[in-house]
């Protein structure tokens, strides 16, 4: 039994590529010249329930903090387990919540007619990226510079740290 995921999947149109994602869409001709224009809005609707369904699972999952309770115990190490398995319930649900914000925007972006452009840049968001990561707001280069950006800055902040010790 396969688990199916209804989201966009790439068409053909006289042998060349066509990918459909909401809003934007994307013509490879043979010569390799790439056509982007908006799409209808009924070719938007499968991403949007794709969200939709996203920010749903996640607001039930966020309302389930059953692992975030204080337990004690005699034995020490008891204490030590149940904290670190608080921990990780806290990383989980923090994940979750940045995961719904960037979900709830996305569906906003969608309402906006914003959606498939970059925030940074202006530029359109790969047709690919959309399919496999439909809440992203930053194209692959935007994002990766983002992404390089953070980990200097928590790195920045380690060695801050090891040079004050």
């Amino acid at each position: 039994m396969s688990d199916r995921v209804d989201l966009p999947l790439p068409a053909w149109n006289a042998g060349n590529p066509l990918w459909t994602v909401p809003c934007i869409r994307i013509d490879i001709t043979a010569t390799g010249k790439k056509t982007i224009t908006k799409m209808e809005r009924t070719e938007m609707s499968g991403v949007q329930q794709t969200l939709q369904r996203k920010e749903a699972d996640l607001i039930r999952e966020l309302r389930n903090r059953d692992g975030i309770a204080i337990e004690k115990s005699a034995d020490q190490m008891d204490e030590i387990q149940y904290a670190t398995e608080r921990d990780l319930a806290i990383r989980n649900v923090d994940r979750e919540s940045r995961l719904l914000r960037q979900v709830k925007s996305a569906l906003r972006r969608i309402h906006e007619g914003a959606f498939g452009t970059c925030l940074e840049c202006g530029s359109a968001i790969s047709p690919k990226r959309l399919v496999a990561v439909p809440w992203a707001s930053h194209c692959i280069l935007c994002q990766a510079a983002a992404d390089r950006d953070a980990r200097e800055g928590t790195q920045s902040a380690g060695e801050a740290l090891v040079s004050a010790a």
